[in-house]
């Protein structure tokens, strides 16, 4: 790590790890007569920004930015540039009483969210009517089994309240309890609810959609009394957005058009995949939401925050878990992981090392492959490449021509994307030799070989893709998975199975794409396969293992799980938590105000 000089202005702006962004910023404070004290502070912090800290720990150095000294510190708080104390007003950056520096914007939207939060949790409900009892019972079938538990508990506290998290693994029911939820809401009400579904993500508010249908069509099929097919035609009849066209996102001026001016017009707001929500985001929700309508954020608080600013489902959650006023539900039964997965979830969530090092000695579904160099790493693609290879479901599907009519050309892409997603390898780096691009690549190599494909021909029936930014023109979204097979001309098509059904594109008609052989772990989010390779990065040391990224790795298998990495790396990273720095927990916990 490289040291710099705060007084005497000592390599300037060739920090270690700066963007052009971070030395822009450094040179604005400069140009308008701040000091260079000041300058890298600044500097510092829009790096720290970029890498999803709300804030620049000023007496840690693990952001990078040497500690700054007693005196330096208080040379920052007598600048004029800097808010230390609520009276100072609206200054470009802010210091506080524990050493976290900020840009105004995030000390912003922190202060922003907190307010709001607080005003919504300060409407507590009734314990509610008898009656709610006698319709849970419809909503779960009579079932009071302990597993269902939690799920009737979040169904039950939901009506009256402003602000509800449902948090919980995968295969844990959040979908389908938000499903009862929404039904249960519109039970309560004495009118037709407007509600709004929405994700981060095109390809999340396309799993919530799906997984939606398939709640209504389950329940639909149980069947629910007369009076509340309704109910359930009317959150069938709903559309899932993503949360920026639920707000109304214009690109060209990179803000929002629905806001406290222009509020959305909805009592109900369900946003799945909240774990990936960033501070700027909620605000800009909590902002549009009319001040009754009643906000539900489910997801993960245990994954991988958003890529932007902030852990704001992990710092809610932080809040809301353990308080009387029961606004939070964790979902923690799994109903589709082998049992022996589920346990390894747990294991990692809390960093028990012990535990993860029983269940592979317990073999199962679990293994680890020591891969540590890049010999090992050849032979653990080959090996996962040929197994690939020999799908049975996909092979047959390899032919240069298609036969038969559109119907079983659909069938054929779905049976060729459920066989991709029968098997994932997945890696924590995107660039260089442990990361998916490379791992990618040396894959479609191998299969290449095994399909006798031309080695320099870019398209082939079995390449699998994932569009990497969203497309509203073709409908393509990030995160949506394509497969490239023949038509029933023999001509070869990129084939996507979502929402709106089967549909082809020429590959040159496609938005910005890699290879979906391997994907990274941030990729994931929000996907589940059978059989599940993780790939970490063989130094302990490597920044970006932690916990939460093993987690949300690991957690995306349902039947078998392999650990491509050495007993120290493993161990590192369970003994490292992911905790992003920012001041949005503390002022959450303020008392209401």
């Amino acid at each position: 790590m490289s040291t710099y000089d705060f007084q005497r202005g000592k390599g300037e702006t060739d920090a270690e790890g700066w963007r052009p962004l971070d030395r822009a910023l450094y040179h604005w404070v400069r140009s308008h007569g701040g000091d260079a004290l000041l300058a890298r502070v600044a500097a510092w912090t829009s790096l720290a920004d970029g890498q999803g800290d709300a804030a620049l720990l000023l007496q840690d150095a693990r952001q990078g930015m040497p500690a700054l000294d007693a005196r330096q510190l208080a040379a920052l708080r007598a600048s004029p540039w800097v808010a230390t104390l609520p009276e100072h007003g609206r200054r470009p950056f802010v210091l506080d009483a524990r050493g976290r520096f900020q840009l105004w914007r995030n000390h912003a939207h922190e202060l922003a969210i907190a307010a709001q939060v607080q005003a919504r949790r300060a409407v507590v409900p009734d314990s509610g009517p008898a009656t709610l009892d006698a319709d849970l019972d419809v909503l779960f079938g009579g079932d009071h089994r302990a597993a269902v538990q939690a799920q009737r508990q979040a169904v039950r506290a939901v009506p009256g309240r402003r602000l509800f998290v449902l948090t919980g693994g995968p295969g844990t029911g959040k979908t389908t309890t938000v499903l009862r939820m929404l039904l249960m809401l519109q039970r309560r009400a004495t009118a037709p609810l407007r509600m709004r579904l929405a994700a981060p993500t095109g390809k999340a508010a396309q799993r919530l959609a799906q997984a939606l249908r398939d709640g209504v069509q389950a329940l639909a099929a149980a069947p629910l009394p007369a009076a509340w097919a309704p109910l359930l035609e009317r959150v069938a009849a709903t559309d899932t957005l993503t949360l920026h066209r639920l707000l109304g996102y214009r690109p060209s001026r990179n803000a929002f058009a629905r806001g406290p001016r222009d509020r959305l017009d909805a009592d109900v707001v369900v946003v799945d995949e909240a774990s990936m929500v960033d501070l700027d985001t909620l605000r800009h929700l909590l902002d549009a939401l009319d001040e009754h309508a009643c906000l539900i954020l489910v997801g993960d608080a245990d994954q991988l925050s958003s890529v932007a600013t902030g852990s704001v489902l992990a710092d809610l959650v932080t809040l809301l878990e353990g308080d009387a006023r029961g606004d939070l539900v964790r979902l923690e039964h799994g109903f589709r992981a082998e049992p022996a997965l589920a346990q390894l979830n747990a294991a990692v969530r809390r960093g028990d090392v012990a535990a993860l090092r029983g269940a592979i000695t317990r073999g199962g579904p679990l293994q680890q492959r020591a891969v540590d160099d890049p010999r090992t790493l050849r032979a653990a693609l080959r090996d996962w490449a040929l197994t690939l290879a020999n799908e049975t479901r996909l092979r047959p599907l390899l032919r240069a021509d298609a036969q038969g009519a559109d119907a079983a050309t659909a069938a054929d892409v779905r049976t060729a994307l459920a066989a991709l997603a029968q098997r994932q390898l997945l890696c924590a780096l995107r660039e260089g030799p442990f990361g998916s691009l490379a791992a990618n690549a040396l894959v479609e190599a191998r299969l290449r070989a095994a399909w006798q494909v031309d080695a320099q021909a870019p398209w082939y029936a079995g390449r699998a893709v994932i569009v990497s930014h969203n497309d509203y023109a073709t409908g393509l979204f990030n995160g949506d998975i394509g497969i490239c097979l023949a038509d029933e001309a023999g001509r070869l098509r990129v084939w996507f199975d979502g929402v709106a059904g089967v549909r082809a594109w020429a590959p040159r008609e496609l938005p910005a794409h890699e290879g979906a052989f391997a994907l990274t772990i941030h990729k994931s989010q929000g996907s589940e396969y059978a059989q599940v390779a993780v790939l970490l990065p063989p130094d302990p040391e490597h920044r970006i293992l932690s916990r939460q990224l093993l987690y949300t790795a690991v957690s995306r298998a349902r039947q078998s799980l392999q650990l491509w990495a050495d007993e120290a790396v493993i161990a590192a990273t369970l003994s490292r938590g992911l905790a992003r720095a920012g001041a949005l927990a503390d002022k959450l916990a303020q008392p209401l105000r």
